[in-house]
């Protein structure tokens, strides 16, 4: 992978990151039914993203976990917002924590990928590598 190729994936994960930061979000609004149309539609559009991000990255990244089954059920797991809204107090905590491991593997996947910038750097700056 060329070093453009590495920060292109770099800022493509951490793009898809955000996303998870807004699914959240929504795991919070429905929680507290405060939602309407406009917010329904961008939790479906925001899961889209999710999705077909999900295969762009891993077509391009070995990642053990998260899985992409994981990360496909957890997103299947929240139909709705208003689904969310309508689920008991215990499955809503289960999918924060199910959400919390795919954010945490994904700044993990991240970190390794970093790594790998910060050698290609060096191994430039030092003129071991073109």
């Amino acid at each position: 992978m060329t070093a453009k190729e590495l920060n292109q994936l770099v800022t493509q994960i951490e793009t898809h990151i955000e996303c998870w930061k807004q699914f959240n979000h929504f795991i919070t609004v429905a929680r507290a039914k405060k939602f309407g149309p406009a917010e329904e539609n961008h939790f479906l559009e925001l899961k889209s993203v999710i999705a077909q991000e999900l295969e762009v990255i891993f077509a391009r990244v070995e990642a053990v976990s998260p899985s992409r089954d994981e990360i496909l059920g957890l997103v299947g797991n929240a139909p709705s917002l208003r689904f969310l809204s309508e689920m008991n107090e215990g499955a809503l905590r289960n999918l924060e924590s199910q959400w919390h491991r795919v954010y945490i593997g994904w700044h993990s996947i991240l970190g390794q990928l970093k790594v790998k910038q910060t050698t290609e750097e060096t191994k430039t700056f030092w003129g071991k590598k073109k």
